[in-house]
């Protein structure tokens, strides 16, 4: 009996938890959502923010400066690395910009570099191949002392990303020790962090005559490349630098999130959300839209104005006949500066 009546409170044990459990996700599912909006925040101007963040001061100083002072003892093994082939990827905790360009004025002063900052928002990663055409042809042209009427008619700003990258694969130096130094500050930075980009910047490292000296700070950037991406192509080698130093340039190019944008700030946001989606005029919007083959039926030109309604650049108004009307909330020099950045 005594056994029995254990099994009989475990299993009513058993059954008040079940229950007590479905009861609490059905309370859940049908509590009400609260109304309050992240946006709804009373957050400090973006400027004003900034310039409080650049009163703060600095910590640890002295420690950080001998910290990057002991660096420098490995600069002769990461020249050795770079000129067997391999690639330097620098990861560790805090900015690691001052270290990598006191290496490059220093350890590399008989080389040729070229510096893409991948902390920015937006890179011009065809533009950088073409400077790194230019300076590799200026060097081909010193080592072989080439005339200026043997000089191959190269339009390199007409050139494809493929040729470029053959060019640059292809360069013929008698030079075995020459090579020109790549130095990317942050590699997974916003503006390099899509697959194409990534593929491209693989393919670079692989040319002959071409190293690369990156940082990375993201503790996912690794995923970037796969396998042959990582040990074939950029042919890493990882050294772990932590500097602990502030990031006060990089952090300049990112918005912060616990200020809200200032005028400028709101042209930015208004030219990116109107540059990704189809311009439309506000008169007569919908039979424009069609006559201009920009929408094909008044479904499409609903979504679209909800995008911009998300984005808080359109709002919906009463007219005095009861009609919808489409109002923007911005001031007219927003707007003039909206149309200018498109055009």
């Amino acid at each position: 009996m005594d056994t029995n009546g254990s099994w009989d409170e475990d299993e009513d044990e058993e059954f008040e938890f079940s229950r007590n459990y479905f009861l609490a996700k059905e309370l859940a599912s049908s509590a009400k959502k609260s109304k309050q909006k992240l946006t709804d925040i009373d957050v400090v101007d973006e400027q004003e923010l900034r310039e409080a963040a650049s009163r703060i001061q600095p910590k640890h100083e002295d420690e950080i400066a001998l910290l990057l002072d002991s660096y420098k003892t490995m600069y002769p093994e990461w020249l050795l690395a770079l000129r067997c082939g391999f690639g330097l990827l620098m990861y560790g905790f805090g900015s690691k910009k001052t270290l990598i360009e006191d290496f490059a004025s220093t350890a590399l002063t008989e080389y040729s570099v070229v510096v893409i900052n991948g902390y920015l928002q937006s890179i011009n990663l065809k533009q950088a191949m073409i400077t790194l055409a230019e300076v590799l042809w200026d060097q081909i042209k010193t080592k072989r002392r080439v005339s200026h009427r043997e000089l191959p008619k190269n339009q390199y700003n007409s050139q494809s990303m493929e040729e470029l990258l053959t060019f640059l694969d292809q360069a013929e130096i008698d030079d075995v020790d020459f090579f020109v130094c790549v130095v990317i500050h942050n590699i997974d930075g916003p503006g390099l962090r899509d697959s194409e980009t990534q593929q491209y910047l693989a393919r670079l490292a692989a040319c002959a005559r071409i190293r690369i000296v990156a940082t990375i700070d993201h503790v996912n950037a690794p995923l970037f490349w796969d396998k042959n991406m990582a040990h074939t192509q950029f042919n890493w080698c990882w050294y772990h630098v932590p500097t602990f130093a502030p990031y006060k340039v990089e952090g300049m190019f990112y918005p912060m999130i616990l200020a809200h944008g200032s005028a400028s700030q709101t042209v930015k946001t208004a030219t990116i959300v109107l540059l990704s989606l189809t311009r439309m005029p506000i008169s007569d919007l919908y039979s424009v839209c069609r006559e201009r083959f920009l929408v094909s039926s008044q479904v499409t030109l609903n979504s679209h104005l909800t995008e911009f309604k998300d984005h808080e650049l359109v709002k919906i108004k009463k007219h005095s006949d009861g009609q919808d009307c489409l109002h923007i909330p911005l001031t007219a020099e927003a707007l003039q500066k909206v149309v200018l950045e498109i055009n």
